[in-house]
């Protein structure tokens, strides 16, 4: 089993996350640090950090991860956007490390209309960039695997594997696998075959040694459709039976595993005892 829990709210600072994260059953959260529909957030200040990292432990809460606001787009070619997402994503790191959170993870970006190949070695060279900029930190920055919808790219594991495969200092990069991303994206996970099938093109493209994330949503579309709607656990178009064999995959079960299901916490805590009545006894 990993380490289960859910994205939880920062409502009222951040250090009010692990209580939500302990409230509604997980072991593990993940936390925007900051508002993410917004560019800029005001600092957080020390008294705030000291209290989000009491809290983990009063509240046991093993393992936390950010992730990036979605306005961060490392792939753009307009460069207004660039700066404004490059300047942002930083601000976001120094956040994280400061919280003391181990990974943070990012959707890759969208290259509108100028071609894939420009995007991937645009956020690589981004990456490089940044993690040079950061080099006392120990934050590990995570890609994660997309629907594809529009221009993203990301859906393909070939993707992901050419952006960590620019990046210089590979032990500050790492993967997050989404499976209602990975689904929509066209990679089958419904049976035992499908399932093993698609984490060995995972390992083999991306390796399995840079898994460090699992976000586990079901699907409300159908394999292939390049479309991002998450649905609750088995409710979806993946179905019980992909959420049982990866939450006893031993492979992952020191890794965290974040549901991102419609509904938010009032939904996350049936996700979650779906989830842990999959588990074998």
């Amino acid at each position: 089993m990993g380490i289960l829990g859910a994205h939880v709210s920062i409502s009222g600072g951040v250090d009010k996350a692990p209580k939500r994260g302990r409230e509604i059953g997980c072991d593990s959260i993940q936390i925007f640090t900051k508002n993410q529909r917004q560019w800029k957030a005001r600092p957080l200040s020390e008294d705030e950090i000291e209290s989000f990292k009491e809290n983990l432990n009063v509240y046991n809460i093993r393992m936390v991860v950010a992730h990036d606001s979605y306005l961060i787009n490392l792939g753009s070619p307009d460069e207004t956007q660039y700066k404004k997402s490059f300047d942002a994503f930083l601000d976001e790191a120094a956040r994280a490390e400061a919280l003391g959170i181990p990974y943070l993870v990012f959707h890759p970006g969208a290259h509108r209309n100028y071609g894939e190949e420009y995007a991937l070695k645009k956020i690589a060279e981004s990456l490089n960039e940044i993690i040079a900029r950061t080099e006392n930190y120990r934050l590990m920055f995570v890609v994660e695997t997309t629907a594809g919808q529009g221009t993203n790219v990301g859906y393909r594991f070939e993707h992901i594997a050419e952006i960590i495969d620019l990046v210089d200092e590979k032990k500050r990069v790492g993967a997050c696998f989404d499976t209602a991303h990975v689904f929509a994206a066209g990679y089958d996970i419904r049976t035992r075959e499908a399932y093993e099938e698609t984490f060995d093109q995972f390992d083999e493209i991306v390796g399995l040694d840079k898994l460090k994330v699992l976000h586990l949503n079901d699907s409300k579309k159908e394999l292939g459709s390049r479309v991002d709607r998450h649905e609750h656990i088995g409710k979806g178009l993946i179905g019980l039976d992909a959420f049982r064999i990866i939450v006893n995959d031993k492979r992952f079960e020191n890794l965290p595993m974040i549901l991102e299901t419609p509904g938010g916490e009032r939904e996350y805590k049936e996700n979650l005892r779906v989830l842990r009545s999959l588990i074998a006894k």
